[in-house]
């Protein structure tokens, strides 16, 4: 039975602005996830990385994967920023599944819609923005967004979800005793030094002490992230991206770990 490797994530698992990206509609080999698997036993790579994507839309396209397929060999999981949100809305052509939407603070700015002009980097990630929020128009995610943001959105809520979801598919994981690692793109998730101490309220900390986190990789001291590690030692960006050697050093930095969690190649 050939063995699946499953990765989520958002673009940072994707490989958006890599070397082999082609217009971000190309899955990259050249990110942590493929260099991990490449390392691995499993014979075919299922990324279910989807650019912009929040932490519940990594946890519900990982869960679909996994409830869709009988041969995975492992999971591997990059979680992204807390402030975005999935969203199920009305059927509309252009949104993924025709049915579900993430949304970002990104999406909601006065001049959003001129703000991929001040984006530094390649022309061709410039019209990508150009056309999200095109596509957040047509499809009538904008005005719901600029609501949830205006009026609804705020660090305690969006740190529930995030955590919730990593609970969800955590016990998943270990139900179906798929062997798996995760680790994250952003500080945000549980960085303890923010003015809301969201560990210290009764239901968070209940949710904080059931995630496993023997089954993390963290690039740094506490958790930090892939991409403020990338920008603390400096490597070459493109616009909002990291590139190849970024990834190239973090699979060697994640390799031990990976290795004890869930096993390279025998």
């Amino acid at each position: 039975m050939t063995k699946k490797f499953i990765a989520g994530g958002c673009s940072f698992t994707f490989g958006n602005e890599l070397s082999d990206d082609i217009e971000g509609k190309k899955l990259s080999k050249k990110t942590w996830a493929y260099g991990l698997y490449d390392s691995s036993d499993c014979k075919e790579y299922v990324c279910t990385a989807h650019p912009g994507s929040g932490n519940s839309g990594i946890a519900r396209r990982v869960f679909n994967a996994v409830a869709n397929n009988n041969d995975i060999g492992l999971v591997a999981v990059m979680w992204s920023f807390n402030s975005r949100y999935d969203w199920a809305m009305p059927r509309h052509r252009h949104l993924e599944d025709t049915r579900w939407t993430t949304m970002s603070p990104w999406d909601t700015t006065i001049n959003a819609q001129d703000r991929h002009k001040g984006l530094k980097g390649s022309e061709i990630q410039q019209e990508q923005w150009k056309q999200r929020q095109d596509s957040l128009i047509d499809t009538g995610v904008r005005p719901f967004a600029e609501a949830i943001y205006k009026y609804g959105a705020n660090e305690y809520h969006e740190t529930y979800l995030s955590w919730k979801s990593i609970i969800w598919l955590q016990n998943l994981l270990e139900k179906k005793e798929i062997p798996f690692m995760f680790t994250l793109a952003d500080n945000s998730l549980f960085y303890q030094e923010l003015k809301h101490h969201k560990d210290q309220d009764p239901l968070m900390k209940a949710l904080y002490n059931e995630i496993d986190f023997t089954k993390w990789f963290s690039f740094g001291e506490r958790m930090m992230g892939f991409n403020q590690w990338a920008s603390l030692n400096e490597y070459e960006y493109a616009t909002t991206h990291p590139l190849d050697k970024a990834h190239e050093d973090a699979i060697m930095l994640m390799k031990p770990t990976f290795d004890k969690l869930i096993g390279g190649k025998k």
